[in-house]
């Protein structure tokens, strides 16, 4: 069983000293968010990476058309390195709701967003392996054939690669296929008016039937879901419902401080479950 937290935005000394303080209580991993203007999550897990040991630390999510793949490629391989191969790295087409309107050279068309994040995909995959390969996408191009591999950078500690973790819209079949070339699954759900609704629990075993008869990559595949009951001071979750066990609820945390390691019940051993705290408790 995993434990994880999910920060809320804040900057990366306050990032930093949480993850330590997160990790001194028992937790397993520590993720912050990522946006178009704001607290760059790179800057703030290296300084979360310089003062922990074993904590897993992670972006959720990066918004991949706003990054070049090999800026991003070169980024989380470094910091995988300084952490010892600890990163975990969420991507995304983006929201542009989370103030794009402010950059209108930015591409906000969804399907045009949504291709630029699967070539991303494609793109971290081949980099972080370090070896030659040339790649012609719609969006991006890379032709590593033509740059001596004396001039590549080191490869992350994690291989193949670092671990992704993808946002995927259920039902809609792309969305899910782009989803399932990663190593974890972030999912929403859309009806066929096109809007969102919350994940039901069938819905959770139609997306774990559906990645079980679809993925033909044979790593380890997480998928988490959020929990978004308000239950006073208690975090809100992500859960990683691979094992097909349903969780406890957590046990709670201390009011603007480091929150206690939520208790599940035995039966929930394999689960992943990450807490998504309000900003009180990051003070």
């Amino acid at each position: 069983m995993k434990f994880g937290l999910a920060l809320p935005y804040g900057d990366a000394l306050r990032t930093a000293r949480f993850a330590q303080r997160a990790e001194a209580a028992g937790w397993d991993g520590c993720f912050v968010g990522d946006s178009i203007w704001g607290v760059d999550p790179i800057v703030a897990l290296t300084a979360a990476a310089m003062l922990t040991t074993r904590i897993r630390l992670g972006i959720m999510i990066v918004p991949m058309p706003l990054r070049k793949p090999w800026k991003v490629a070169s980024e989380t391989a470094a910091l995988d390195n300084l952490s010892g191969g600890r990163l975990i790295l969420g991507l995304g087409a983006g929201a542009v709701w989370m103030g794009w309107n402010g950059f209108p050279d930015e591409v906000t068309d969804t399907k045009a967003r949504a291709e630029m994040l699967g070539e991303g995909i494609d793109i971290l995959t081949g980099m972080y392996l370090g070896k030659p390969f040339d790649y012609d996408g719609k969006h991006y191009h890379v032709k590593l054939t033509r740059v001596g591999e004396q001039h590549y950078p080191p490869r992350p500690v994690q291989q193949p690669r670092i671990p992704l973790w993808v946002v995927g819209i259920w039902p809609r079949q792309h969305s899910m296929q782009r989803a399932l070339k990663g190593d974890g699954l972030l999912p929403g759900k859309m009806n066929p008016a096109g809007q969102f609704e919350p994940l039901t629990p069938a819905d959770v075993r139609d997306v774990k039937a559906y990645v079980a008869a679809h993925r033909t990559l044979t790593t380890p595949f997480d998928i988490i879901i959020e929990d978004n009951r308000s239950a006073g001071s208690r975090p809100k979750s992500r859960i990683n419902v691979t094992s097909g066990k349903k969780p406890a609820p957590p046990g709670g945390s201390k009011a603007c401080g480091t929150p206690t390691k939520p208790r599940f019940s035995p039966a929930s051993n394999k689960a992943h479950h990450i807490c998504k705290l309000d900003p009180c408790h990051c003070e």
